[in-house]
């Protein structure tokens, strides 16, 4: 791989250490990008060093360089069941979906995973994390075939190995049949870690241990999987909090609300990354933050099934670390991180507590990108632009009719509408060129995902 130096553009670094101080900005500036996938240098003007031989340059002017947008949270499988259930709340919605679910194979995953991280590297989105919990006889084949997908596709991925064991019968939530045996799921997360996951630097795939939540996953599961997670020495990902419903279940049926419940489980700490937390109280907010434990962000969904509006505000104030996910394409069918930047933004406001002081355009940026990299371990190598941070790097094109007029580029990427990629970098690599993918064909992926959901509802209707 050879390297390359982006001049003309404007540089938002998000090099800050936390959200109230996003890092360093230049107006027209420079990224140097080594030929070991690494960023060399940053800096305002032009590049003043020689230029290594073989090196590439490419003109910037007009975009705005950031780094590439990290997903902390997502549903890859859903994308064959977008549309569906649209008026429904998440308990109703998951009661609908799941029989379908419970039919997906590991080749209608391998499609839909294509598609699904096809759209994220078209929208600037470098880095993926994927919540697979439906392993009802595919053993690691549904995971293999995610893991191919994104490999094809050029994506840093994050897949979490999920499981349920709590069906209908026995209290839970998802119908019995698409449940697996506890001591099996935990034999086959010990299993999926072993063989997929990758700790070194630079790495394109690690694997998360991930239950899927309190009203589908038993309270043996959760412990032993935490005290998995830990031998193995990866992180823990699980949904928390995301619903009234939720609430109201674990106090009847555990006696504690559900960050309560994941405190006496061993479930909060700086190796935990929780998804949505939108009914929170002070006491959860401050605990999360003594912990060190981070939150995926997930706005579109959340208003989608009519969750409610987490406490984002509140949160970043107690010191939590927040990252933005996609959710499901089936309860976000926009699944762009670059979408949740203004969506984010705008429902803080909402919220109500501080208006439009609620939160800023580079605060949404930053959790696009260094909270991001924070909830998934990975903050020292990613989300960033300094030097020596892996060359994950998304060059947005600014200078069309739409943003041209905003004179501040952060605020026309988060405010603004959707900005065409003009360069994607993984690790260097060219994932996205003028808004092209290089990677995977998208007409074939499009195809290819279209039958699959074809198959699929076509066997839910025999």
């Amino acid at each position: 791989m050879s390297g390359l130096i982006i001049e003309g553009c404007a540089i938002a670094t998000m090099d800050g250490p936390h959200h109230r101080s996003a890092g360093t900005e230049h107006r027209a500036g420079h990224i140097v990008v080594g030929d070991d996938g690494r960023i060399a240098a940053t800096g305002e003007g032009r590049y003043a060093g020689p230029a290594p031989e073989g090196f590439r340059r490419i003109d910037g002017t007009g975009c705005l360089a950031t780094p590439g947008l990290i997903n902390t949270h997502h549903h890859l499988f859903q994308w064959l069941t977008q549309g569906m259930a649209q008026q429904s709340p998440l308990f109703d919605w998951l009661a609908e979906l799941y029989p379908l679910w419970g039919k997906i194979d590991a080749e209608q995953v391998h499609a839909a995973a294509a598609a699904g991280l096809a759209w994220l590297a078209l929208s600037g989105c470098s880095t993926s994390s994927d919540h697979h919990y439906l392993f009802p006889a595919s053993g690691l084949a549904a995971l293999e075939a995610a893991i191919d997908a994104a490999a094809r596709t050029g994506l840093r991925f994050h897949p979490g190995r999920g499981s349920m064991d709590l069906g209908r019968s026995a209290g839970g939530l998802p119908p019995d049949e698409i449940v697996e045996d506890t001591d099996a799921a935990l034999a086959a997360t010990e299993d999926a870690v072993r063989r997929f996951h990758d700790p070194s630097p630079g790495s394109m795939v690690q694997i998360s241990v991930a239950p899927c939540s309190p009203f589908s996953v038993t309270e043996r599961l959760m412990r032993e999987a935490a005290a998995l997670a830990r031998r193995l020495g990866v992180r823990l990902h699980t949904h928390l909090a995301e619903t009234r419903e939720e609430d109201a279940y674990c106090r009847q049926s555990m006696g504690r609300t559900p960050a309560e419940y994941a405190d006496d489980l061993g479930w909060l700490g700086g190796d935990v990354w929780l998804a949505h937390c939108v009914h929170l109280d002070e006491p959860a907010t401050k605990r999360l933050a003594v912990t060190g434990t981070t939150v995926a962000h997930c706005p579109s969904s959340n208003a989608r099934l009519g969750s409610g509006i987490a406490p984002v505000r509140q949160l970043l104030r107690a010191g939590v670390s927040v990252g933005l996910g996609v959710d499901g394409p089936a309860s976000a069918e926009t699944s762009t991180v670059a979408g949740e930047l203004r969506q984010a933004l705008l429902t803080a406001r909402v919220r109500g507590e501080d208006g439009p002081a609620a939160l800023s355009a580079r605060q949404a940026l930053w959790m696009g990108t260094r909270g991001g990299a924070r909830c998934l371990g990975r903050e020292d190598e990613l989300g960033a632009l300094r030097p020596g941070m892996l060359a994950d790097i998304a060059l947005w094109r600014l200078d069309a009719l739409a943003h041209d007029p905003v004179g501040d580029p952060v605020a026309a990427l988060v405010l603004g509408p959707s900005a065409r990629v003009e360069l994607l970098l993984v690790g260097g690599r060219p994932v996205v060129e003028r808004g092209e993918l290089r990677t995977i064909d998208v007409t074939a992926a499009t195809q290819a995902v279209r039958r699959a959901r074809e198959r699929l509802l076509g066997e839910a209707e025999r």
